[in-house]
């Protein structure tokens, strides 16, 4: 019997809207980023570094390391 997997939370277009919006300033701003990723215990911390629209993946900088976040596993934002 296969495991069903637990679904996302669902988020109307201005949620998204604003949660790409904050991307952006954040990534413009060269500011350090808490994220707090839909699954995962742990929140990814870091710059910013690239916002992949075809991918629609984040690329976060942490310190020597790059992690690529999917736009849609993001569930806050915050500085």
């Amino acid at each position: 019997m296969a495991k069903h997997k637990q679904k996302r939370p669902t988020r109307d277009e201005f949620e998204l809207e604003e949660l790409g919006n904050q991307l952006v300033e954040a990534k413009d701003e060269e500011m350090e980023v808490i994220l707090t990723v839909w699954g995962q215990t742990d929140p990814v911390i870091g710059r910013i570094v690239a916002l992949d629209a075809r991918t629609r993946l984040v690329h976060v900088e942490q310190q020597d390391s790059l992690t690529k976040v999917p736009f849609l596993d993001i569930m806050k934002v915050s500085s």
